[in-house]
């Protein structure tokens, strides 16, 4: 039986704030009274049932280690860096994939990139697993709440260096960047005065980065002293000075200036990779009226217009096309026991498409526009990913569709199997063009009618899921 097509606009919400519609998400929706309320369901991620995707986390032991223990780890030779960064990127892969949790999996990793980090930074990996815990439980919170907890984390302080920072010896670094990449950036018409006073602010968040890599905070390293900083004064008398950081971090938080850079990030992310102004001003009323409410802000993006017209013009990035693609196969990963199982292997189709989960090199994150993403060596890394999925690769630790499950009940018309196909693919008809596209691809013509499945076999239904897979409709989000 055809799966249910859901209308335009249901399906460009559940793309935009999913890894990709599924039969099984639309359903989803469809239960939670359309598009918009399953949003609002999704808003509240505690209340959203996820227990196989959950129990991923024993998958991966070391996850769970503190820092001091996986510093030790590393001195000792028990394990290598590159062994916990790659558990970890692991699991934020099948996360995205198969969580019921969407909308918080995508909110994790647009703030991840806002407030970035990379998992094999030789400073702050011990940290860097307890980082991305911190970002997921305020990812759908306030924005001041999350911008304080990263800045202070000693993975932050450790990858910008403030861990270092003293009030005789100060880096400028992270009080530089949360100016630039984090809150008000460089239009705000920060000095370097400015940045310094950031810096003195944020002295006094220490960590060992010699011996255990245990985090600490010593008010005897804070300067103390008057600081201005965009309108922001403190007299920042008292030896510690977590308080005085804190209102300083709010107050940036708050900033018109962070208000439109956070907006127009979200409208890049969720609308097009070229937002109008009316969408920007629109989203940034809303977050300064909530006092910084993620929730709020996203509420008003997709209620305005802008978005709702935005059909198809957002670009899937290669770690969404990965995702997409494993949710559209409908490949169901089982806890790894050897190297190639599948739960192993998801960071290396990642990094074959060129972009595995945090391994952006620079402190700015990774772009989320089309320019950064359609080379042909992309593309056609895609597509050959797309082929391998459908055939059912890798065949360990997973299980895949069998092959005559794609197919309406026989005999049928090919165009009439390619529209079958392509609503439990896409969640959406065939057009003509693809039809014409898949028969030429197994050299069928549209209207020859399948008796059986013995007239297409395994390795032609390969070929028609990946001529659906490298359409512009999965391409996109």
């Amino acid at each position: 039986m055809t799966p249910p097509v859901p209308s335009t606009q249901t399906r460009h919400l559940l793309n935009r704030f999913s890894y990709g519609v599924t039969p099984a998400l639309v359903r989803q929706a469809g239960t939670h009274g359309g598009a918009r309320r399953w949003l609002e369901w999704q808003m509240s991620p505690t209340s959203v049932g996820d227990a196989y995707a959950r129990g991923m986390w024993a998958w991966f032991p070391r996850l769970s280690y503190s820092p001091a223990r996986l510093w030790e780890s590393s001195r000792s030779g028990a394990l290598l860096r590159h062994e916990v960064t790659f558990d970890y990127v692991r699991w934020t892969l099948l996360r995205r994939t198969f969580s019921q949790r969407q909308l918080h999996e995508v909110m994790a990793e647009f703030w991840s990139h806002l407030l970035y980090i990379p998992a094999a930074d030789v400073k702050a990996w011990p940290h860097r697993t307890r980082y991305d815990q911190t970002i997921r439980g305020l990812a759908l919170g306030r924005f001041e709440d999350l911008l304080l907890a990263a800045i202070t984390h000693p993975a932050m302080t450790s990858y910008l260096d403030n861990a270092r920072s003293t009030k005789n010896e100060l880096n400028e670094n992270l009080g530089r960047e949360l100016l630039e990449l984090h809150t008000v950036g460089r239009a705000s018409g920060y000095t370097e005065q400015h940045v310094l006073d950031s810096a003195r602010m944020l002295s006094g968040y220490r960590v060992d980065m010699n011996d255990s890599r245990i985090d600490f905070y010593a008010p005897g390293d804070h300067f103390t002293g008057q600081v201005r900083v965009l309108g922001f004064s403190s007299a920042n008398t008292a030896a510690d000075g977590r308080a005085a950081t804190a209102a300083y971090i709010r107050y940036l938080a708050r900033h018109p200036a962070t208000a439109r850079n956070i907006a127009r990030r979200l409208c890049v992310r969720f609308v097009r990779d070229d937002p109008s102004l009316a969408i920007v001003n629109a989203v940034a009323k809303a977050y300064s009226r909530s006092g910084t409410d993620i929730k709020a802000a996203l509420r008003t993006l997709v209620d305005h217009p802008e978005f709702t017209d935005s059909v198809g013009a957002k670009v899937r990035t290669p770690g969404e096309d990965v995702c997409a693609t494993y949710r559209a196969v409908g490949v169901r990963a089982k806890r790894p026991v050897k190297a190639s199982d599948f739960a192993n292997t998801v960071n290396w189709h990642s990094q074959a498409l060129g972009e595995a989960p945090f391994d952006w090199p620079r402190p700015d994150g990774p772009p989320d526009v089309a320019s950064a993403w359609t080379s042909s060596g992309r593309m056609l890394s895609s597509w050959s990913f797309h082929q391998s999925l459908g055939g059912r690769t890798p065949s360990g630790g997973a299980t895949h569709r069998a092959s005559k499950s794609w197919l309406p009940p026989l005999p049928a018309r090919l165009d009439r199997i390619v529209d079958h196909m392509s609503c439990q693919l896409l969640s959406r008809p065939a057009s003509t063009a693809l039809c014409t596209a898949a028969s030429t691809c197994i050299d069928i013509p549209r209207a020859k009618v399948i008796k059986r499945f013995e007239d297409l076999r395994d390795w032609r239904v390969t070929l028609l899921i990946s001529t659906i897979l490298n359409t512009p409709q999965h391409m996109t989000r």
